[in-house]
Order: C-alpha cells, then structure tokens, then sequence
C-alpha cells in the first residue's frame, strides 16, 4: 500500500474513532514535523510544545482534510500556519534579505580527542553545526523552505503546494537559502 493511500486509511480510521490510527498518524510525522518545526523556530523546548500542538489542530481538522490531496502536504500546511500565527503574535520584525547582520560571539568549539576514527566524526559534526548556525542567521521564510527541501526531502511541487506560490518562486526561495548558507559557510572558514 502507497504511503498516500496508507495515510487516507489512517485518516478514515480516525474520523471513525480509531484512536490508535491517530496514534499511528503521530508515529510517522512527529520526526519529520519535530525536525521542520525545531529548525524553525530555533528552540527545541518550543518546537515540542508546538508539535503537540499542530497534531491537536490536525485531529480537530480531519473532517476537512480532502482525500485527493497528500496527507503529508496537509498536516506542513497546518504547521505552516501555525508558525506563521506565533511569528505575528510574536511580531518578528521583518528585514531585507539584502541587510548585513552583525555577526553574534559564539562559543569556541570544544575539539575532541585527536584519534583518527573520532577527527572524521567531529568533521562532520563542525559542519552540520556550522550549517545549523547559519541556518538560523537566515530569514524565516528561506528558513523554513530550505528545511523542507534539505531536511525533510519535501518536492518543489509539495511545497509550492503548502504555501500557496509558484513552484518558481519556491525553487527561487530554496536558491537564495542555499546562497545565504554559503555565504555564511565562506565567511567563517
């Protein structure tokens, strides 16, 4: 059975009040929805309260969820407008992709023990970190759909599906993130 199809017999289940369904539901999207959240937000403490929060809207929502759209594409739009609200409650000030940001002081790396199995390890570490901080250096909105290609493997369509806008503009938005990253990536090393 097709992930899709899976995730509509799960759906059916539930509105049925099959709670293990809902349970089965949460199984296989709090990972991937924890992961998009988190890195959007930036706090994992909040990202949790969050997540929790999105499948409690996704569960009062599934009368409306439509069976001809991917599950998955519903539940990151739920999540995506979650997060939208909390930024205008928030009130995040807006800015120009093209500001310069003061680079902030971050703590020096701690360099472990040099033995040849554990350098490749840290290698990998360092720039997994470097890439997470300068993911959280760049714009919320290139933020969020660079985690959606990068991290979660979301499509151009998928995505373009969650924000309502051209896949043009979602491919255009995934360049300017991947640019920024770089950038940042350049200057620190």
């Amino acid at each position: 059975m097709s992930s899709m199809n899976e995730d509509k017999e799960l759906v059916e289940r539930t509105i049925k009040g099959e709670k293990e369904a809902f349970e089965m539901i949460i199984q296989k999207y709090q990972q991937p929805l924890l992961n998009y959240i988190g890195r959007t937000v930036g706090e994992r403490e909040l990202a949790l309260d969050f997540t929790q929060e999105v499948f409690i809207k996704t569960y009062s929502s599934l009368h409306s969820y439509k069976p001809q759209y991917k599950f998955s594409t519903w539940l990151f739009k739920i999540a995506s407008n979650f997060i939208i609200d909390y930024w205008r409650k928030k009130k995040i000030d807006a800015f120009s992709l093209d500001q310069q940001e003061q680079d902030s002081d971050l703590p020096p790396l701690q360099v472990p023990d040099k033995e040849p199995s554990i350098v490749k390890k840290f290698e990998i570490f360092d720039l997994r970190k470097r890439i997470e901080q300068a993911l959280e250096k760049i714009p919320a909105p290139l933020r969020e759909v660079f985690v959606w290609r990068h991290i979660n493997e979301f499509s151009y369509e998928e995505m373009a599906e969650i924000k309502g806008l051209p896949v043009g503009t979602i491919k255009n938005r995934v360049f300017q993130a991947r640019e920024l990253i770089r950038k940042r990536l350049e200057e620190k090393a």
